[in-house]
């Protein structure tokens, strides 16, 4: 059977790339440093699988990845670990560069080594449309330039040039992948769409920065997992790829969607009503992706439509409380980079 690294695996992205991973027959290693994002719930269907094992391991830590990584023999590395809150980079941006840019660089250097006598393994790194910063009109492609906003976008793109430079410095068997917002199961609770369903659930008000008319593209997460499967296995050595849904809706527009859905699934409190807050600082006004070339050069494509996404979301959280009940309840509801 053959192995795959996840990094990452216990946060949102990673354990439903993992589960799309077992399903596809791979071993599935995970490693995870384990933090606040990181979470048990989320792996608790596979964990008993005989192609499945958790490691908890640091990017940092290069001594325990690089025996790890030689250990196994993958013939891919995905890696998810990331800060990725942007408003915990406003108020600790240290805590990105040390993961998001130092860990990067331990991993790409171990990778170095490991890719000369694995010519076969390939490196995904995934990253995020933000590293473009505010796309006011159009849609930015691959050749678009980095423009990041905040410390997080900053941080991401800092890795993405990093591993771009080791592709073309070192050879390195190495993939960049650009996401738009992803939506979906075991997404932790700071982020947008489970933050409201949780106020809902829990009869409280639906906090909307601004004015509500920041505008993001939104993916739903097992559409991006099969992308990071086929960018993988049919992508070509050194490029980026978008991934996207071609759909955008402002934060109003999410907030509306997400009562009407679950007006029709449940009854809902008094309490639920938009709330709307002081905007962060640098809050970028609009993001979107050009995905044709992954279209075009893998023939990938999101299949779910928004409103079905949306209500599959809804159900999960409904229908699993104590995912809730496994994070810390300020986690959840804490406001943070206000600055």
């Amino acid at each position: 059977m053959k192995n795959i690294i996840v990094t990452g695996g216990l946060g949102f992205i990673g354990s439903n790339l993992i589960e799309l991973l077992i399903t596809k027959k791979f071993n599935v290693i995970n490693l995870d440093k384990i933090t606040y994002s990181s979470n048990f719930y989320n792996t608790k269907e596979y964990k008993k699988k005989i192609n499945y094992k958790f490691i908890q391991c640091d990017l940092n830590n290069k001594s325990k990845l690089e025996k790890i990584i030689f250990n196994y023999k993958p013939i891919g590395i995905f890696n998810l670990a990331a800060e990725t809150h942007v408003d915990r980079s406003i108020d600790n941006p240290k805590n990105f560069i040390n993961s998001n840019i130092l860990g990067v660089f331990n991993l790409l250097e171990i990778f170095k080594k490991y890719s000369k006598v694995n010519i076969k393994s390939r490196l995904i790194h995934i990253s995020t449309d933000e590293v473009y910063g505010d796309i006011l009109k159009g849609r930015s492609n691959e050749e678009f330039p980095y423009k990041p906003s905040s410390p997080y976008a900053a941080s991401k793109a800092a890795s993405d040039h990093l591993v771009y430079s080791y592709v073309r410095t070192y050879n390195i068997p190495a993939l960049v992948t650009n996401c738009s917002n992803n939506y979906g199961p075991k997404q932790h609770p700071e982020k947008l769409i489970p933050k409201l369903i949780y106020n809902i659930l829990n009869n409280k008000s639906l906090p909307i920065y601004g004015n509500g008319k920041n505008s993001r593209e939104w993916i739903y997460v097992k559409d991006h997992c099969e992308a990071l499967l086929k960018v993988f296995q049919k992508g070509t050595i050194g490029e980026f790829y978008n991934i996207g849904s071609n759909k955008n809706l402002n934060n109003l527009e999410i907030c509306k969607a997400l009562i009407k859905v679950a007006k029709n699934t449940i009854t809902i409190g008094s309490k639920v009503k938009i709330k709307f807050i002081k905007d962060r600082p640098g809050h970028d006004i609009r993001y979107a992706l050009d995905s044709k070339k992954i279209l075009k050069k893998l023939k990938w494509k999101s299949n779910t439509n928004f409103e079905k996404g949306l209500k599959k979301t809804f159900l999960w959280y409904l229908n699993n409380n104590d995912y809730y009940k496994s994070i810390s309840k300020k986690d959840i509801i804490k406001r943070l980079g206000a600055k």
